[in-house]
């Protein structure tokens, strides 16, 4: 019997059935009618679910193309931008805007901290200002999700364009990208839209389209400008990834057949559980014990076993797909995704699992009470 596997990574996530009998069809052309509708009717629920009458330009990228099509469409050489980094991801826009020649002020926090508003009021009175404020709304390197709202405002009232990485948060938490005044959001294909990795998506506001150079040579393949234009006319200025899209569009029907609030109530009451299954098992979390962790749960290894063996482990025995720490929290903590196709049963088969292997490797832990608390969290609604 072929090996079973679980992927509880908070990213590619598992794709449901009908996207991929959608994506397994004969290709069709991009120049065509046929694709001419699909992609109409998935760029109308796009705008649903990221709750905006702004444009959403979509590319075959990962979510990281989205975002420098962000930093080459708003900002370039010289121009002043802010980036409010608490981890991995924050730390790449911080990258990705000194690689287009930014000056970069940070607002930086220790890995696994919450951003908050007031700190970056300060930031931008001391710097008499910015461009643009670069945030990050889910960081899935540490299970963190912001205050994105607040952060928003703080820099809209300075004058700032705002940009978020919403990459693994969109669909999974509550994101209103209009009523937040965030003028440009990004997200991927392979988080919570349920869809296999290969197109990011990029909503643009009307003052982030006034700050778009139109000049600027930095770009081709992302210049919005020759996207939007295109795609105005359901004729993709580049060769999409057909399929992807096809299924992504399907994904999307799913979502909003769902509904946006049920599944943003989905997601908090899996976090919950993932979190009290593992608080059961006697294990320290990482990320913050509260509904917003919805997207991923990190959770600490415990002493004298690295994590990186824990999930190395878990994958070659059970065929369980864990993510690892990264950078600082290399060897350190754990992470247990579950956001899109999930429902509780995934998350008690991925305790179990962790609650085995533990066992396995000498870790003192309390066995048998994961999946009960997990339960028990999952169907306790608060009001």
């Amino acid at each position: 019997m072929a090996e079973k596997r679980y992927l509880f990574t908070p990213g590619p996530t598992p794709v449901p059935p009908q996207v991929l009998e959608a994506m397994s069809r004969p290709i069709i052309h991009h120049r065509s009618s046929d694709f001419r509708e699909i992609l109409g009717r998935c760029l109308d629920r796009l705008h649903e679910v990221y709750r905006t009458q702004g444009d959403i330009l979509i590319y075959t990228a990962s979510g990281t193309g989205g975002m420098e099509s962000a930093v080459s469409n708003l900002a370039g050489p010289g121009d002043r931008v802010v980036v409010v980094s608490a981890g991995f991801f924050g730390e790449r826009w911080a990258a990705m805007a000194r690689n287009f020649g930014c000056e970069v002020a940070e607002v930086a926090y220790d890995w696994g901290e919450a951003p908050a508003a007031e700190d970056v009021s300060a930031r931008l009175r001391e710097l008499g200002g910015a461009k643009v404020v670069f945030l990050t709304h889910s960081e899935t390197s540490t299970g963190v999700v912001a205050d994105v709202q607040s952060l928003a405002a703080a820099a809209k009232d300075a004058g700032a364009l705002v940009v978020v990485d919403a990459v693994s948060s969109l669909g999974a938490v509550p994101l209103e990208t209009d009523a937040w005044r965030i003028d440009c959001v990004i997200s991927g294909s392979q988080k919570a839209l349920m869809t296999p990795p290969g197109l990011a998506t990029v909503s643009v506001s009307p003052d982030a389209w006034a700050a778009v150079d139109e000049g600027a040579p930095s770009r081709f393949y992302f210049d919005w400008t020759q996207t939007h234009e295109r795609q105005e006319q359901f004729d993709p200025a580049f060769t999409p990834a057909v399929s992807i899209v096809v299924g992504l569009d399907v994904a999307l029907g799913l979502l909003l057949d769902e509904g946006l609030e049920q599944a943003f109530e989905r997601h908090a009451r899996l976090g919950r559980a993932c979190r009290a299954g593992a608080k059961a098992m006697g294990l320290e979390l990482f990320s913050p014990d509260d509904d917003r962790s919805a997207v991923v749960t990190a959770i600490h290894s415990p002493e004298a076993i690295d994590s990186g063996e824990l999930v190395q482990t878990l994958r070659d025995r059970q065929g369980i797909v864990l993510a690892p720490g990264q950078g600082p929290l290399k060897g350190k903590i754990f992470r247990i995704g579950h956001i899109g196709y999930y429902d509780v049963f995934d998350i008690t088969t991925a305790l179990a699992g962790v609650e085995l292997v533990l066992g396995e490797l000498g870790a003192d832990i309390e066995r048998g009470a994961a999946i009960t608390a997990a339960l028990e969290a999952f169907e306790h609604t608060r009001v």
